[in-house]
């Protein structure tokens, strides 16, 4: 008799059932316009800029990370880019940011790359496998730009080194904000340089974050 299991052997396909979208995760994905609208008045649309432009003391490209599937990708690579480093979480009311990161990656392409951080700092709302994140996240919104390993990225002991980097003035000239909650991002320049901050409820599609990634 051909089971499940035989069909996946020969395949390669595991059973994707589990990586669909469940009730709680359509429920946030259809109130996301809801919850972005009513919380950017509060820290959840925070804006920080940098302002007098400040340069890094310390190199953003000798920084690295490894990827969900255990690839290493060298900061180096991305010298002459934008590049957008949000931290991320798949039973967030903001998940369907995943959606519009994915849209402005097909819009810009080469031009910006963008990188994602699962953590499950924020309500416990990451709680999967780097296997399981990865394949809700190409099943649900198609992702194809790269995804690092499940981190963590609030300041501890165990915080990742890029997040280390991004929230500490110190190391990147003038910025000690930590993310306040899952699909916080930050921009750094074509120069390696951090720009910006944009809280959770700042979606990606906004006229000010669109102009900060491209300016």
């Amino acid at each position: 008799m051909f089971f499940t299991t035989d069909f996946e052997k020969i395949t390669g396909i595991t059973h994707q059932k589990s990586f669909t979208m469940n009730l709680k995760q359509k429920i946030m994905h259809i109130l996301y316009p809801l919850i972005k609208k009513i919380s950017k008045s509060g820290k959840m649309g925070t804006i920080r800029y940098n302002k007098p432009e400040k340069e890094t003391p310390e190199s953003f490209y000798h920084l690295n990370i490894i990827k969900s599937n255990g690839q290493q990708l060298d900061f180096s690579n991305l010298k002459g880019k934008k590049v957008i480093l949000v931290n991320t979480a798949s039973d967030c009311g903001y998940t369907r940011q995943y959606e519009e990161l994915q849209q402005l990656h097909e819009k810009l392409g080469d031009q910006v790359a963008i990188i994602a951080f699962p953590a499950n700092d924020f309500g416990s709302q990451e709680q999967g496998s780097d296997a399981e994140i990865t394949q809700f996240c190409q099943l649900n919104f198609g992702l194809s730009f790269p995804v690092a390993k499940k981190t963590t990225v609030i300041k501890d002991s165990a915080q990742h080194s890029v997040f280390q980097w991004l929230t500490n003035a110190s190391y990147n000239g003038w910025n000690d904000h930590a993310p306040d909650w899952n699909f916080s991002k930050y921009i750094v320049d074509e120069n390696g340089n951090l720009t910006h901050y944009f809280g959770p409820s700042i979606s990606p599609m906004d006229t000010e974050f669109i102009k900060a990634v491209e300016n």
